[in-house]
């Protein structure tokens, strides 16, 4: 069966500050997972799907901006956003995530809501159309199988 996904079927991956730290940070709360097997995993879900993923993490928040103002421009078919520590503090990324037409997933390795009091409060959320949290890495593949349901695109 074809895919019925928009062209291009590139979705972008983007993930905040800290995240390049994954495997060696705490990893009794996120795991021995490295950043570059996150990469991988998210390369092999959307490859069910045949989407295409840029993959991207900054400890900047200006860069984060600007990676989804290109997912803007460069009509991608979704946004997977894994803001760490932004996710509470960041209107510039919540304002840059307003202008995206396509889909946006909010994803969160450990589950913010049963974690301290001041990072159960997500801006990025007002702009997602789905958030998953608490699945440890394996969040990110259910977070592109949810995108690609919501763009149409069939395994």
């Amino acid at each position: 069966m074809p895919n019925t996904i928009p062209v291009p079927n590139t979705i972008y991956v983007v993930n905040g500050p800290n995240l390049n730290l994954l495997g060696a940070r705490e990893p009794e709360l996120y795991g021995r997972a490295t950043l570059a097997d996150v990469e991988k995993l998210c390369r092999t879900a959307a490859e069910r799907f045949g989407l295409a993923v840029e993959f991207r993490q900054s400890n900047h928040e200006g860069e984060i901006v600007d990676w989804i103002q290109q997912a803007h421009a460069k009509n991608a078919a979704g946004l997977i956003i894994n803001p760490a520590g932004y996710t509470t503090t960041s209107i510039a990324i919540l304002d840059a995530l307003y202008v995206l037409k396509a889909p946006i997933i909010e994803i969160h390795i450990t589950n913010i809501h049963a974690r301290e009091s001041f990072r159960r409060h997500s801006y990025v959320s007002r702009a997602a159309r789905g958030v998953i949290c608490g699945f440890g890495v394996d969040g990110y593949a259910l977070a592109i199988a949810g995108l690609a349901a919501m763009i149409g695109a069939k395994e």
